[in-house]
Formats: C-alpha cells, structure tokens, sequence
C-alpha cells in the first residue's frame, strides 16, 4: 500500500515555517554583524589611542600598504565657591586702601632669597636747585614685584625727601603708579602671570607654590584678583577684535567643551567654547554654556556678510545657520578623511582607496603652498588639478554604494554617507581661493583651550570662563602672527588705559604688530642697567 502524501496546506506551513525561520536567522546574523563591526570599530579606538599615531600625515610603507591615522582651574577659583564656608578675614580688601606713596615697613618678600633692583626717583622739586640749597633728610621706600622670565625680581623704588634750605618745605616724589592703582604688581609680573597660567597652561596655585619657593609671601587670592584686574583692562581691546572678526567674508567656526560652573555637589557644569577665526588670522574664544544650534546666531548674527562664508566640521547646527541665513557653508576635507581612517579596522582595503583619492587633493594644496599662489591663480590652478580629483573621489563613492555587503552600520558605510551629504561643502573651497580645504588652522589655534583643561581642569564660575576666553583671543592671535604674548601684555597693559577708545582697535594684536611692536612700552624692570 503507498503511503499517503502530505497534503498542500502541511507543505505550504512547513515551507512557511521554514522561510520565518531563515528570515530570523538572517536578522540575527546581521545584527551579530553589525555589532562585530561596532566592536571591532572600538578595538580599532582603543589601539590608536595606546599605540596609534596622533599626527595625521599619511605615510606609505615600502610595500605601498596604506599607513594609518590618529584621531586625532585645580585651578584658584575666580570668585569663592558657593559652598557654605567662613569666608577669611584676611583675604577680604581693606575698607581703607592703602596709599600708593606710604612706606612699607613690613615686607612681603624675603631679602634673603629675592633680588632686589633698587630705582632712584628724581625730585623733580629739585630740580635746577644746587646742591647746597637744599638736603636730602630721609627716603622713603616702595616695593613692585617684577617679574623676568623665568625669574621674580622685586622693583625697590627709593624717593628722597629734601628739605628746601631757603623755604624749609618737604617734598617727597609719589611712587610710579601702576597699571593696577594701588597694587604692589608691576606690570611685568601681570603679564608673566597671564602667558604663565594661559601659554604655559601653569594654574595659578602652582604658580603660588613657585612664589612661596622663591620667597615671596602673598595670596591665591591676590593672584586671582591681579588677574581678574588685567583681563577687565584689556576686555575693549577683545571686543574690537571680535568686530574685526565679524566683518570677515570668510570665517572659521568650531566648538570644543569644559567645566564651568558648579552643578552640584562634586558636579561641575558642562559648558563649551566657541572659536570663531576671521579671515586675517584673529580668533576669538565665546563661552556659551551648551552647543545648542541657536548659539552660533546668537555670535554671528541674523544676517551673514555679503558673499560670505563659513567654513565648520559637519556639526548640523552650522548647516542650520547657513541654511536660515544663505551664507554659503564649506565643509571640511580633514573631518571627512577621519571618518574614513575610523573605519579602517573594518575595511582596509576601501579605506586605503578613499585616503589616496583625498591625498590627492592635499598634494594640490602643497604644491600651491609650494608655488605661493594666491587669488585668480591659486583657483585656476584647483580647477585644473583638483576639482578632476574631487570628480574621481565623489564617483568612487557612489560606487561603492551601488556594491553590495556593506551594512548600514558599518562605519566605512558612515563614512562614505558623511562625504556624499557634504558633497557641495566640500567642493566649494574649489572656486573660492580664499577657503582652505580644512578648518585645520582652527583647530591648532584652539588647541590652547584642550591643553589648558589638563591643567586648570575648569572654570570655577561662568565669569571666569569668559575671562580665559577673553585672554586667550588675545594671546592665541599673539601666536598666529608671530608676536611674543609677554612683551604684547607689558605694552597693552599700560597703553589701553591712555589710549583713545575711538582708536582700540589699534591695540589688537594684528593691528598693533605694525604700529607698536617696533617700540613697545617696557616694564621699568627693562630700564634697569
């Protein structure tokens, strides 16, 4: 007897069966993939960070494989915690200020330890007189502390007091004042303290240890105070920067993030600056406490310059602002070229294709260095030998789309996703001669505000973030345009309070490097034989 056969609707069940069974299996393979691909992507991280290169030149092997790529205050709080805390009578300024011409019978310094230049003020009441119409009956005696890099000097003013034969009248000169009245810091010394906490990245509490070391006896608190004073001087000096930069047809715009502020017990505040750099080399630090998208109209303002540009990483909050503004957004070729390198672990070989293709674009850029073209003949030569590149680059990406095994999650498959999005960003610096291909000038010039959270760690309050914000516009633009930030402190200090505020924007580094530096004001330290 044959055996029965089984019928149509058992065979369809099992088939279906069987078909939800794969497709199961094919969903659970593909995430397993997926999170392979993610867990290889953070293995790749992890040894980069250890043992990776964190310069981002591209060197080929002998054997042409492709090279890799790195990715790449306990600080004296500026106003005291809000912490429930007795604050010290001694750290409080006296309600009587002191005169700047009183004698100061106790020192702050051990003349053991400290050098000591002694000044010899003229009485001008003696002047034209005789030696013998008049006699010098006493001294009176105040102190600066100055500072010689690497070294702390104490300024020794000796004013005499004479006594006029004929009229019998006293007269003594009053000490030099300061840049701070009433402050025993000379000049020099402010701006050490400045460059040492801002280029040096020296916190003020290491910079108060040095001092008790070197045998000088004041505060934190002091210190905190002197440089909050210096950073109020040359605020003006910050905001005619900031115009200058506003009025720039291109501008370079990044975010990087801190501490700042107390959120709660142990807690501080994450908060971020944002570096915006003109187009002739100023930059200025803005703290705002979040990255929220409204922030970059809030700096740049709701109306972009005619014909500008702004050029940023792929952060959407600056495609917002140019969308809602028209201003015309590039996009940068060293974010794009580290997407890529962070999928190297993943796909190699396509990687190796994608950094070569972008290589050639770099090259272009260092044969125009080479060559020091500029204007008209800096884009004619891009468009000869760039944009076909460019060209090359963009096809070869939508083919790799068109292949197939890549999935959504891989981070090659990210990575050619970012570039094709950014497709017209990155292909604008072609026709205007004066956008880089990156914003990677930006990104070395706010790398003084990273370097500095290593040390200062935070901002204690939001005042004293934007006061380093403040301060390091100024002292980073120092940098850019080759000026030494110590002697640019040392004039500006004395001049801002003197010169016309009509005229401050002559007092920004860039402006200053030809009108002042020629014969920049000194500390009196300078003047010492």
């Amino acid at each position: 007897m044959m055996a029965a056969m089984p019928s149509t609707a058992a065979t369809d069940e099992t088939l279906a069966a069987l078909t939800a069974q794969v497709a199961a299996l094919s969903a659970r393979c593909e995430a397993v993939l997926s999170e392979n691909a993610q867990l290889r992507a953070q293995v790749a991280w992890f040894q980069r960070q250890l043992f990776g290169r964190k310069s981002e030149r591209r060197i080929v092997q002998p054997d042409a494989a492709q090279g890799t790529l790195g990715e790449a205050f306990d600080a004296v709080p500026d106003a005291p915690a809000p912490a429930k805390k007795t604050r010290v009578a001694g750290h409080e300024r006296s309600t009587k200020p002191a005169r700047a011409d009183a004698d100061e019978s106790t020192l702050f310094f051990d003349e053991g330890k400290v050098p000591v230049e002694v000044i010899a003020v003229a009485n001008p009441e003696a002047a034209g007189l005789a030696p013998e119409d008049y006699e010098v009956i006493g001294e009176r005696v105040s102190h600066r502390l100055a500072q010689r890099p690497g070294s702390y000097v104490v300024l020794k003013y000796v004013r005499p007091v004479i006594k006029r034969r004929d009229t019998q009248a006293l007269s003594c000169p009053a000490a030099p004042i300061g840049v701070i009245e009433g402050s025993r810091a000379d000049v020099s010394f402010i701006a050490g303290l400045l460059v040492d906490k801002l280029v040096y990245h020296l916190p003020l509490y290491r910079q108060h240890q040095r001092l008790a070391q070197c045998g000088i006896r004041v505060s934190r608190q002091w210190l905190t105070q002197i440089a909050q004073a210096a950073i109020a001087l040359i605020e003006p000096v910050h905001d005619a920067q900031w115009q200058s930069v506003l009025v720039s047809r291109v501008k370079r715009m990044d975010e990087t993030p801190l501490k700042a502020g107390r959120e709660g017990p142990g807690k501080m505040k994450s908060a971020y600056f944002w570096p915006v750099m003109g187009e002739h080399d100023e930059i200025c630090f803005h703290y705002q406490p979040s990255r929220r998208q409204e922030h970059v109209e809030q700096l740049l303002g709701p109306a972009a310059v005619a014909g500008g540009v702004l050029h940023t990483d792929g952060y959407n909050a600056y495609a917002w602002y140019a969308k809602k503004t028209g201003i015309a957004h590039a996009q940068c070729w060293a974010h794009s070229r580290r997407a890529f390198v962070k999928a190297e672990a993943i796909e190699p070989e396509r990687v190796a294709q994608a950094l070569e293709h972008i290589g050639v674009l770099y090259r272009v850029e260092q044969e125009i260095r080479h060559k020091s073209l500029a204007g008209p003949a800096k884009r004619a030569w891009r468009q000869q030998h760039a944009l076909p590149a460019a060209q090359r680059f963009f096809a070869w990406v939508d083919r790799q789309f068109e292949a197939q095994g890549l999935l959504p999650s891989s981070p090659f498959t990210k990575a050619l996703a970012y570039v094709r999005e950014r497709r017209d960003g990155l292909m604008l610096y072609l026709d205007d001669p004066d956008v880089e291909i990156d914003t990677n000038s930006l990104e070395r010039a706010l790398r003084a505000i990273p370097m500095g959270k290593k040390n200062w760690m935070f901002c204690w309050t939001e005042l004293g973030a934007k006061q380093i914000g403040i301060a390091q516009s100024l002292l980073v633009t120092c940098k850019l345009h080759d000026i030494d930030p110590y002697d640019y402190l040392v004039d500006v200090l004395q001049r801002v309070g003197q010169h016309p505020a009509s005229r401050v924007h002559e007092l920004t580094p860039r402006m200053w490097k030809s009108l002042f530096a020629d014969s920049p004001l000194r500390s009196p330290l300078h003047q010492i034989a």
